[in-house]
C-alpha cells in the first residue's frame, strides 16, 4: 500500500508543473497525408515527456508515404536551452508501429533519437521541428528504418 502511495504521489508532483502542450502535425498533413497527434507533458524546465499518434490515409499504391500505417511514439526530451522563446532538445523515443511491408502486416517496436528545435509565443503557440530515425528490433517483415520527422503546430496551456 505504501508503495502504491508513493507512485501517486510521484505521478502527482509530475503533473504539478503545469506546462502542457497539444500538436498537430501539418507538415505529414499536407505533405504525406497522414495525422500526427501530439500531447506533451513537462517535467521540469529542462525536460518533458509526450506521447504521439500518427495515422497514414495515403493509400498503399501511392510513391511517397511512411510504411507505418500506425504509430505511437512515447517520447522523453531535454531541453539543452531555457530560452522563453526558442528552445533547442534532444529525444529519445519508442515508437510501436504497424503497416504491411512486401504484402505482409508486421507490427514491431522501435528505439531512436530526434534533435529539433521549438518556438513558444507568449499567448501560447507552440512550433517545433525535429527530425531524428530508429531502428525496428523485433520484426523480420518490419522495415529496419523508422523515421521520426516533424513540423508541429499547437498550443500550450
Amino acid at each position: 500500500m505504501k508503495k502504491l502511495l508513493l507512485a501517486f504521489g510521484l505521478l502527482i508532483s509530475s503533473l504539478g508543473y503545469a506546462q502542457q502542450e497539444i500538436k498537430l502535425d501539418v507538415a505529414d498533413a499536407l505533405i504525406i497525408r497522414s495525422l500526427e497527434f501530439s500531447y506533451e507533458n513537462y517535467l521540469s524546465e529542462n525536460s518533458s515527456f509526450g506521447v504521439s499518434a500518427l495515422f497514414n490515409l495515403a493509400k498503399e499504391s501511392v510513391n511517397f508515404r511512411y510504411h507505418e500505417n500506425t504509430m505511437i511514439t512515447p517520447y522523453y526530451r531535454h531541453y539543452f536551452t531555457t530560452n522563453d522563446t526558442w528552445n533547442f532538445f534532444g529525444e529519445g523515443f519508442v515508437g510501436i508501429n504497424s503497416g504491411k511491408e512486401d504484402g505482409k502486416k508486421y507490427t514491431d517496436g522501435a528505439l531512436g533519437v530526434a534533435v529539433g528545435t521549438k518556438y513558444i509565443a507568449s499567448g501560447g503557440l507552440v512550433i517545433d521541428l525535429y527530425g531524428g530515425l530508429g531502428r525496428n528490433l523485433f520484426g523480420t517483415n518490419s522495415p529496419v528504418i523508422v523515421p521520426r520527422i516533424g513540423l508541429n503546430v499547437g498550443w500550450r496551456f
